[in-house]
């Protein structure tokens, strides 16, 4: 019978994977409950009319890219392929937008049919950062001050670089789109596939294109700020000044657009040169209109996404991995015999009770001193305890030191919690 392997581009993470996506959850949390964003969940099915009307029935997400199907009651549902539509949702539905203020964060997977290369999975996992109800440029600078210090606690702020730039209001934007392609359509043969396509679609996506010719008749084209209102400029450059007081250093790019049709004013990406095509590890900016196009009230509102996965590829890359998170045993227990093997489950439990934080495994399932000594080993713990008739008569406990070359010696049972507290 043919076996049953894992969907392509979704990809299991293994025992031994998994303490590195701890570390690095781990460390963007306490950086995000040290700025007081609290954690917000919501399912990763959503009604597809929800993508739509957020990110846009043109762009490439939805026509290509979304996980769609109709369930039996013949709703139209769709895995989630980002979380901020599905956060204003959840937000809008349970009444924590109207006249307050909002600081979340989420995580979890996303989907997208994409093909899988590295650093790009059909399903995917993020950190979002979300904020609500402040519409001055205070919020989108703390917004890049938390994202600059997440890579502070990973040690990766040399190798990644902020790109910023701003669309304007909605209305410049839209002034702008008509000059693009008004400009655009005279060159139509000669930009590339998806660039003629975009071009009706999503015309902005186009400066963002790859192809070589088309950035070439880009060079010539208007510019966002020949079209930025005022209020967006005094926004921008207040943001820029912010930014230089806390000494971030960033690039202005003017053909940052992002990929989903409700940004406005701030947008901006951080990025490396590290990790080949996926340049990109983090990216958001502003999104004003999204809570009322979703049928709430006009709330303003500012967020990002991080990619676990890049990040995770960013720090293999730099060989920025720290070498205790491995670690996932303080102390194995061996027990040689029946009457012994007794006495370690109850002494192991006695052990968890006086000391919660200890990471503690019982051996099961019996044999041989030597094969017991060779799973303690494989652990990776510390010390590995055993426990045999000779023991158990003494009511002592043999202790091995499994990482250091220290002598052998018995421990009291009931010393052993001290010994323990002051030797590991």
């Amino acid at each position: 019978m043919q076996k049953i392997q894992a969907i392509r581009g979704m990809h299991d993470i293994l025992p031994e994977q998994s303490p590195l996506w701890q570390y690095v959850e781990a460390c963007l949390t306490d950086v995000l409950t040290s700025y007081g964003y609290r954690e917000i969940r919501f399912p990763i099915l959503e009604a597809t009319e929800l993508f739509k009307r957020s990110i846009g029935e043109v762009t490439d997400i939805v026509e290509k890219e979304m996980y769609t199907f109709s369930d039996r009651n013949g709703d139209s549902l769709t895995l989630r392929p980002e979380g901020t539509a599905c956060c204003v949702r959840a937000c809008e539905e349970h009444g924590l937008l109207y006249n307050q203020t909002q600081r979340l964060w989420y995580t979890g997977p996303m989907f997208r049919h994409e093909r899988p290369q590295k650093g790009r999975l059909r399903q995917f996992h993020q950190i979002g950062v979300e904020a609500f109800g402040m519409d001055g440029p205070d919020i989108d600078a703390e917004m890049v001050l938390l994202s600059a210090r997440i890579w502070r606690a990973l040690g990766v702020e040399q190798s990644v670089t902020l790109q910023l730039n701003t669309l304007g209001s909605n209305q410049a934007r839209a002034q702008y789109r008509d000059a693009l392609v008004e400009y655009l359509s005279r060159f139509r043969d000669d930009l590339d596939e998806d660039s003629q396509r975009r071009l009706d679609a999503n015309p902005l996506r186009i400066l963002d294109s790859k192809n070589e010719k088309t950035q070439q008749i880009l060079k010539e084209a208007p510019t966002l700020v020949d079209c930025l209102d005022a209020e967006s400029r005094v926004h921008f450059d207040g943001l820029q000044k912010m930014l230089c007081d806390n000494g971030i250093n960033f690039q202005l790019n003017p053909n940052l657009v992002r990929g989903l049709d409700y940004y406005n004013r701030t947008v901006f990406e951080w990025t490396t040169d590290k990790l080949g095509a996926q340049s990109t590890v983090c990216a958001g900016g502003r999104y004003d209109g999204l809570v009322e196009q979703l049928g709430g009230k006009p709330t303003c509102a500012v967020g990002f996404a991080l990619g676990i996965e890049r990040v995770i590829l960013l720090l293999e890359t730099l060989e920025l991995i720290p070498d205790n998170i491995h670690q996932c045993l303080d102390v194995y227990v061996m027990a040689i015999g029946a009457e012994a093997e007794v006495a370690a489950m109850r002494l192991t439990e006695q052990l968890r009770d006086e000391m919660p934080t200890l990471r503690l495994q019982l051996h099961c399932g019996g044999g041989s001193v030597k094969s017991q000594m060779k799973k303690a080993d494989k652990s990776g713990a510390s010390v590995a305890l055993i426990l045999g008739d000779e023991e158990l008569s003494k009511g002592v406990v043999t202790v091995k030191y499994l990482r250091e070359e220290l002598p052998q010696l018995t421990v009291d049972f009931d010393k052993l919690a001290a010994f323990l507290t002051e030797n590991l």
